[in-house]
């Protein structure tokens, strides 16, 4: 099964492709302090308009270039008031 993953476009400078950065948290073992890790994907997207700061969903499919493991999937829908 694909890895779904959500997160925030980071960079949509390059032709169909998207760096998408996604957040994980989790507790220190010895601390039990809850730490925030980032980590970035490189993402194609086709048909959808992507812009910095979006949130997305991004789908684990075959390798379609030599960093690009997914393809965003989902745009959700910011409320800009």
């Amino acid at each position: 099964m694909a890895h779904i993953l959500t997160g925030t476009v980071v960079s949509a400078k390059m032709q169909k492709t998207a760096v998408v950065s996604v957040e994980s948290k989790m507790r220190h073992p010895l601390y039990k302090k809850v730490i925030v890790r980032h980590k970035k994907f490189k993402a194609h997207y086709d048909n959808i308009t992507i812009a910095e700061g979006d949130q997305v969903e991004i789908t684990e499919v075959k390798p379609i270039a030599r960093h690009v493991h997914y393809i965003i999937s989902k745009k959700f829908e910011t409320n800009k008031s």
